[in-house]
């Protein structure tokens, strides 16, 4: 899966606003904490969630399973907006 190229980051002071260039598949933009953020970044390429999960286990203290959940909640949440390629 991959985040689609419609879609654009840029990082502020504390958070990642996340906009859509095409507004057919999306109008509004999304605020994104330091952990939503890591796990957009890693969709800028081809990834899936295990690899995701691996790579925030290797940045992050905290156990697999909360990873895991926050990883899987995320990438439902944007699936929900048209805005990755599954």
């Amino acid at each position: 899966m991959k985040l689609k190229n419609e879609f654009i980051t840029y990082n502020t002071d504390d958070r990642q606003i996340m906009v859509a260039t095409d507004t057919k598949l999306f109008s509004g933009l999304v605020k994104s904490n330091e952990t939503a953020a890591f796990i957009i970044d890693c969709l800028k390429e081809e990834t899936d969630e295990d690899s995701i999960i691996e790579k925030m286990l290797q940045e992050y203290d905290a156990p697999r399973e909360v990873i895991a959940k926050d990883v899987h909640l995320v990438i439902e949440k944007l699936k929900g907006i048209n805005a990755i390629d599954a």
